[in-house]
C-alpha cells in the first residue's frame, strides 16, 4: 500500500481530513503532531513509571519512556522499509510507515493513570467491583479511548481524529475485555499474548485489551483496511514494531535508572545468575515442589526458564537461554554493575555503551514473519535477542518489582487512589453540590451517559458483566456513566495532582486548588 496515495484506506479518518492547524502536509505526520500537541502527552512527565522521579531528573516517567519507545520505534519501522526484499510482504500485511509506528508509540502510554501499573491494577478493580463496569479499565484500552473520545483537539471536540492506519497501530490488544471480535481470541486453543483470562479469574474476560465497549465502532473502522490481511485479533505490522520498541526499551532503561539510585546491586543480581550458569543441571532436576520452596540464588532464574517452556513453547530454547544469561551476567552483571553509579565521566560512559550497545543489538534482531504463532505478532527478536529481553525483564522483576520496599509504598498509592475515587463519586452523588463540580468532570458524565444509553439501544449485550444480564433502567445508565467518568477523571491525572486532589477534598490542603486541567 503506497501511504500517498489519497484514496488509501488506512487514511481514512472519522470525522473529517487535513485541520486548519495540521503543519504536515502527510496525514501520519500530522497524526504525530496532534498526539505531541495533547496535553494527555504533556502530562506523562508527571506520571510514574515504577517508582516516583520526585522531580530529580534521574528516573524516567512516562513521557520519557513514551520518547524512546518511539526512536527505537522509528528505527525499527524504517530498517524494515528500506529492506527491499520486505516490501511485498509486508504490502500485503497492510504496510509499515515509519510516521504511522512513531505517533502509535508516541502514543501508546497515554492512558497511563497515577502510579503507573500500580494504578491501572487499582482502577481496574474498582471499575469491576464499586461500579460493575463490564470491561473494568485497562491503560492500553484508555490509551485508545483519549486517541477517539476524550481529547477534544478534532473537528468534533472528540478525539483526535487520527487516520485509521494510526489508530490501528495503537491497538496492541485489539480485542475487547469481553465483547469481541467473535470468536472471542480468548477462546483459540493457544490465544495470544494478552488474551487468556487470569487462572485466578474465571469468566472475567481477556487480562490485556485495547478497547472498551465504547469505542468498538472506532475499532472496526481502524481495523476495516486491514480486513482479510490479518485476522481480526492479530496486531498490524505497525502495531507489532510498536509493541516490540515498548519491550526493548522498557528492559534497558528502566535497569539503568535503578542502577543509577543504588536499587540495583551487584552482589545477589550476579550470586542469581551465576549459580544458575554454574548448575543448569542441578537446577533443571529439582522437583517443581523443591523448586517452589528454594530460596538458593539460581532458583528463580530456574522458574523463569520453565515459564518460558510453558507459555512460550514456539520460542524457548535452552542453550539460547543459557547463551543469553550469559550474555547479561557480562555485559549488565559485570561490567554495568560492578562499578556503583557515583555522577562520574566514566561512571554516565559505562551507562551510554550499556544502553547505545543493547539498543542497537536488539534492533538489529528485529524480524518478520510471514506466518507466526498466535503467541506473536508478525513482527518479532529473533531467537537470540528474544532470550536476552526475557532475562533483562527477569532482573527487572526480581530485583526491584518485588521488593517489599517498594511493596510499601505502592500499597500508600493504592489507598489514596481508592479514597480519591470515593471521593469524587461521593461529590456526584451530592444533589446539593452538583452545580459546584470539576466542569471536566461533568463533561465525563454526559459523555458516558450518551455512549452508555446508546449502547443499552442498540448493543445491550455489550454491556453485560457479572451479574450475567444488562443494565436496565435510566438509573443503571447513570450508575454506568459516574463510574466511568470518574475513572476517566482520576486517570487523567498526575501522581502529584491526585495526591493534592485528595489532600485538598479530605480537608488536608490548606492552599486553595486552582489547578485550571483538574477543575
Amino acid at each position: 500500500m503506497d501511504p500517498r496515495h489519497p484514496d488509501d484506506p488506512r487514511q481514512a479518518r472519522r470525522d473529517g481530513g487535513a485541520a486548519a492547524t495540521d503543519l504536515a502536509a502527510s496525514p501520519y505526520r500530522a497524526d504525530r503532531d496532534r498526539i505531541v500537541a495533547s496535553p494527555f502527552l504533556a502530562r506523562l512527565g508527571g506520571v510514574t513509571q515504577v517508582v516516583s522521579a520526585s522531580g530529580s531528573g534521574l528516573l524516567h516517567n512516562r513521557l520519557t519512556h513514551s520518547l524512546k519507545v518511539a526512536q527505537v520505534a522509528r528505527a525499527i519501522a524504517e530498517r524494515l522499509a528500506a529492506d527491499p526484499d520486505l516490501a511485498p510482504l509486508l504490502d500485503k500485511l497492510g504496510g509499515c510507515d515509519p510516521d504511522v509506528v512513531e505517533a502509535a508509540a508516541l502514543a501508546h502510554d497515554l492512558g497511563h493513570p497515577p502510579f503507573g501499573h500500580l494504578g491501572e491494577q487499582v482502577l481496574d478493580r474498582i471499575a469491576r467491583h464499586r461500579f460493575a463496569l463490564p470491561d473494568g479499565f485497562e491503560g492500553n484500552a484508555q490509551s485508545f479511548r483519549i486517541v477517539t473520545t476524550i481529547d477534544t483537539r478534532g473537528p468534533r471536540a472528540a478525539g483526535l481524529d487520527l487516520t485509521a492506519a494510526v489508530r490501528a497501530a495503537v491497538l496492541k490488544y485489539p480485542w475487547a475485555r469481553l465483547a469481541g471480535p467473535r470468536p472471542h481470541p480468548r477462546e483459540l486453543p493457544d490465544p495470544p499474548r494478552g488474551a487468556a483470562e487470569p487462572a485466578d479469574a474465571p469468566g472475567t474476560g481477556s487480562s490485556k485489551f485495547s478497547v472498551y465497549v465504547t469505542e468498538l465502532d472506532d475499532q472496526a473502522q481502524a481495523r476495516a483496511p486491514f480486513a482479510g490481511r490479518l485476522p481480526d485479533w492479530q496486531q498490524t505490522v505497525e502495531a507489532s514494531v510498536m509493541d516490540n520498541a515498548d519491550d526493548i526499551a522498557y528492559a534497558i532503561h528502566d535497569l539503568e535508572d535503578f542502577h543509577r539510585i543504588g536499587v540495583l546491586q551487584h552482589a545477589p543480581v550476579s550470586a542469581e545468575l551465576g549459580l544458575w550458569e554454574a548448575d543448569r543441571a542441578g537446577f533443571a532436576a529439582l522437583d517443581p515442589a523443591e523448586l517452589a520452596g528454594s530460596r538458593r540464588p539460581g532458583s528463580s532464574l530456574e522458574a523463569l526458564r520453565r515459564r518460558l517452556h510453558a507459555r512460550d513453547g514456539w520460542m524457548v530454547d535452552d542453550d539460547a537461554f543459557a547463551d543469553a544469561v550469559t550474555r547479561v551476567r557480562a555485559e549488565l552483571v559485570d561490567d554495568l554493575l560492578s562499578m556503583p553509579f557515583d555522577g562520574s565521566v566514566a561512571a554516565e560512559q559505562a551507562f551510554g555503551r550499556f544502553s547505545a550497545g543493547w539498543t542497537a543489538r536488539l534492533v538489529d534482531g528485529v524480524r518478520v514473519l510471514a506466518d507466526p504463532p498466535t503467541r506473536s505478532g508478525h513482527v518479532l527478536l529473533a531467537e537470540r535477542q528474544w532470550h536476552e529481553v526475557q532475562v533483562l525483564k527477569f532482573v527487572h522483576r526480581r530485583f526491584v518489582l518485588l521488593r517489599p520496599d517498594l511493596a510499601l509504598h505502592q500499597r500508600g498509592q493504592a489507598r489514596l487512589l481508592t479514597s480519591l475515587v470515593e471521593a469524587l463519586d461521593q461529590w456526584l452523588d451530592d444533589r446539593f453540590e452538583a452545580d459546584r463540580l470539576p466542569r471536566r468532570l461533568r463533561d465525563l458524565v454526559a459523555l458516558a451517559h450518551a455512549e452508555y444509553a446508546d449502547l443499552a439501544r442498540h448493543n445491550p449485550d455489550s454491556l453485560v458483566g457479572a451479574t450475567g444480564e444488562p443494565p436496565r433502567g435510566r438509573s443503571a445508565i447513570r450508575a454506568l456513566a459516574q463510574g466511568r467518568a470518574v475513572i476517566d477523571f482520576v486517570a487523567s491525572l498526575t501522581d502529584t495532582q491526585a495526591v493534592t486532589l485528595l489532600d485538598a477534598l479530605s480537608g488536608r490542603q490548606g492552599q486553595f486548588w486552582s489547578d485550571a486541567f483538574v477543575l
